[in-house]
This record gives C-alpha cells, sequence and structure tokens, in this order.
C-alpha cells in the first residue's frame, strides 16, 4: 500500500484490475485504492505475473503493507487460484507483509468509550497521530482529545466519520486545551436543540441497498462539517459573455491548433476571479479560531465531476499563469482525475473554488464552501438569451446575447455582503470588458 502523502496512514483496496495469473507489464495499472485525499491507480512496480492477492476489494490497511505478489521468472507457472488474505505477523515490521485491517464500523449516534493509551513510539501511537489535518481541527474547535476516542481506522486511527458520530451523540466531551474556546456544534439531528431524532430507513420490498464509496463517505462528511462550520449565505450575479463569446470564437482554432488544448469559457473566467481575489483578500482567506489567515498563495480549485463522485483538484499559484497556461491546468487536472492519477498534492491547499454545473444545463447553484476556505463561485448554463441595449442615442432595443449566472456562497462569519458583492461586481465588469482587440493576458 503505497504512501500516497505525509499525513495518509492508510488506504482502502477499491479495486483489483488483475486477477492472479494475469501478466502484468511495468507500469501498468494495477489496482485503485482510496485514501483521505485522492482515488488513485497504482502502477506495477515491474514486469511479470500476479502471483497472489494479500489485500481483498474493501479491505483497508495501513501504508508499507504488502498488497499483492508478483513472479518475475518467466519459467515459473503462477496457479489462478482464489486470493486470500495473508496470515498476520507475529510483530508489524514496515517492510514485512500485515494482514489486511477492515475498517470496523462505528454507529453515528453511540459515543465512543475511551482507548487504552498506546505506548509512546509504537506503531499505533505513531498511527493514531496522523489523523488527517480536517480531523485535528474539528477536534481542536469543539474541545475534543483524540488520544481519548477509539476509531474505526487503523490502530484506533480517529477518522472524520468517528467524530462527527461522536460530537451528535451528544455524549460529554473529553477537554482537549485550546487557546480560543470552542464553540459548541449543534447536532444535525437536532436543530434548536430539541433532541429530534431522526426516523430510522428500513428498506421495502424491491429497494436495493449498497455501501456508500470512500469518495462518497467523505464528500458527505466534509459536506455536513462544513455547514456546522462556515455561515453560508449565496449572491447571484447576471453575467453577459458576449466578449468572452467572440474572443474565444476568434482565438479557438489557432489556439487548439497550437497548443493542443480545448479553449472554454473557464479559464477566462478563472483569470478574472484571480485578479478580483487580488482586489478583495478576504475571499482568499481561512478562518483560524478567531483569526483571519489571508492567503498570499492563489490556488484555485477546480470542482471536477467523476462517475463515482466529485473531486476538487487544484491548479497552484494560478496568478502566475496566462489564459494558455490556466487552460492546460485545466484539462490537465480533469484528465488525471477521471484517469485516477491525481497525486495528494494535486487536490490539497485551495484557497477558492470554481464549480461548473452549468455544463449539465443548470442555471444557478448554491454550493457548500469547501473547507477551510471561505467561498465558492459556481456557473451555471451559458446561454443565448434576449436582453434590453441602449443605443447611443438612448434608444433601447432587444439583442441576442450570450449570458450565464455566476453565484458565490461565502463565509459570513468574515465575510460581509458588501465584500461578497464587490468580488463578484468586478469579475462581471472584467468578464464584459474583456478587450476583443487583442489578445487576453
Amino acid at each position: 500500500m503505497p504512501q500516497m502523502g505525509e499525513s495518509i496512514a492508510e488506504g482502502t483496496m477499491s479495486r483489483w484490475l488483475k486477477k492472479v495469473g494475469d501478466p502484468v507489464k511495468r507500469d501498468e495499472p494495477l489496482f485503485e485504492i482510496s485514501t483521505d485525499k485522492v482515488d488513485a491507480e497504482i502502477p506495477s512496480p515491474s514486469a511479470g505475473t500476479l502471483a497472489e492477492i494479500l489485500v481483498l476489494e474493501g479491505q483497508t490497511v495501513p501504508v508499507q503493507t504488502v498488497v499483492a505478489r508478483l513472479e518475475t521468472d518467466a519459467s515459473v507457472a503462477v496457479s489462478a487460484t482464489a486470493a486470500a488474505p495473508a496470515p498476520a505477523p507475529a510483530a508489524a515490521a514496515p517492510s514485512a507483509p500485515v494482514a489486511p485491517v477492515a475498517a470496523a464500523p462505528v454507529a453515528a449516534s453511540a459515543p465512543a468509550p475511551a482507548q487504552p493509551a498506546a505506548a509512546p513510539g509504537s506503531f499505533e501511537d505513531r498511527i493514531r497521530s496522523k489523523s488527517s489535518p480536517l480531523v485535528r481541527k474539528m477536534a481542536a474547535e469543539h474541545g475534543v482529545e483524540l488520544s481519548a476516542l477509539t476509531g474505526s481506522g487503523v490502530a484506533g486511527r480517529v477518522t472524520r466519520k468517528d467524530l462527527v458520530g461522536f460530537l451528535e451523540s451528544g455524549a460529554a466531551r473529553p477537554a482537549a486545551p485550546s487557546a480560543v474556546a470552542p464553540v459548541p456544534m449543534a447536532s444535525s439531528y437536532a436543530p434548536g436543540g430539541f433532541g429530534f431524532d431522526p426516523p430510522a430507513v428500513e428498506p421495502w420490498p424491491g429497494d436495493v441497498v449498497e455501501p456508500m464509496s470512500k469518495i462518497r463517505r467523505l464528500t458527505a462528511g466534509h459536506m455536513v462539517y462544513s455547514k456546522h462550520t462556515s455561515a453560508h449565505v449565496t449572491s447571484f450575479f447576471e453575467v453577459d459573455l458576449t466578449r468572452v463569446s467572440r474572443v474565444r470564437a476568434a482565438l479557438r482554432a489557432d489556439f487548439e491548433k497550437q497548443h493542443g488544448e480545448k479553449l472554454t469559457y473557464l479559464p477566462f473566467i478563472t483569470q478574472a476571479v484571480v485578479q478580483g481575489l487580488q482586489k478583495f483578500p478576504v475571499l482568499n482567506a481561512a478562518v483560524r479560531g478567531s483569526d483571519i489567515v489571508f492567503r498570499k498563495s492563489y490556488n484555485i480549485g477546480i470542482a471536477v465531476a467523476l462517475d463515482w463522485g466529485l473531486i476538487v483538484p487544484v491548479v497552484k499559484r494560478a496568478d502566475t499563469l496566462n489564459l494558455v497556461g490556466l487552460t492546460k491546468g485545466i484539462n490537465d487536472l480533469a484528465n488525471r482525475a477521471r484517469a485516477k492519477r491525481l497525486k495528494p498534492e494535486d487536490v490539497a491547499d485551495a484557497t477558492f473554488t470554481i464549480t461548473n454545473p452549468g455544463v449539465f444545463g443548470s442555471v444557478m447553484g448554491t454550493p457548500i464552501i469547501p473547507q477551510p476556505t471561505v467561498a465558492i463561485l459556481c456557473v451555471g448554463t451559458i446561454e443565448k438569451r434576449p436582453k434590453v441595449r441602449t443605443g447611443p442615442d438612448g434608444e433601447d432595443t432587444i439583442a441576442i446575447r450570450t449570458c450565464t449566472y455566476l453565484s458565490i456562497s461565502f463565509d459570513h462569519r468574515i465575510v460581509d455582503g458588501a465584500d461578497a458583492d464587490q468580488f463578484m461586481a468586478y469579475v462581471k465588469q472584467t468578464l464584459e470588458t474583456w478587450p476583443e482587440a487583442g489578445r487576453p493576458a
């Protein structure tokens, strides 16, 4: 199981792309994994034949676990027998095969019991200390000591699902030292503190029940956490993209021939957004307790819809890229996301996010803010609409214009409506006055 990032302690075997007995080429995709950060295809480290599968689909194991064995000697016959987990070794060593450890389900309504303290420096202690930054941030904000909880992850590692379940259980919380007094988080199932319990969901005859995928569970947990954390407000602007449409039409053929990339509206919008963030820095910020962290990097997350979920790869240092660079960066990340070839760093450190449901025909939306950022822009469908235009002599005429609705969801804890609306007005003006004569920067 590869180490897919410094803070990643375990991975889930999503799917084997080869079966025992199959020949495998070097760097050929061998299996798929899911982690807290990404879903990814893992290539074979060498050519050979898949001789043994040690970790089955759906099992979660620590990084550096041996998940399979390849036979690289072509003269050795490999029997295509059923794969089975290897027996657990007596001691867990980083280079030795480790028995697969399946994540045990934790009931969301039951408080997590105290767990025995792990010996300092032990495997369990090291793994437990690798809880994701989001889990540690949640625990700090709500005054929960992670070492006092039993998690469903390997060696008792507390996952986001465990922590949300513990917070929603209403159990007494072990105190955690914090410089800022934590703000209590009301249960999502108890609005107003009335103690409402959700009705139990039972499948009816003919229903199909299937477990959520790992990416779906992570998305669900993050969305609920964000709604609990940020004071969501959404503002809408209609934007005339006729000028951008003309520039795009003029550049498109030569652009695609020269750079081999499809020129869409998204790079234009992204460039306008980056310029707006530079003028209104509170939209490119984060909240740390009672502090506001103004980011000096402009890393734009671009939401990508996949057949199996949603992921947000990040265009790093977008302020240093021109239209060509933004186009290549956005297209590259989207292509690698669909091919499951993203790395953990590709989905980390976003300072602002753009989502584009307009490609599916959505007119406008109210997206949820990705934590720990404070704003997300939604692009509605781009279409031709009849608009009233005023001529040079003051006469009104009906004209056909290429338009879209842009909406921004922002965190009202630190972003005032005036800030968000001025930012949107700037983005609108930038797009509507895009220079038609010359190529944009």
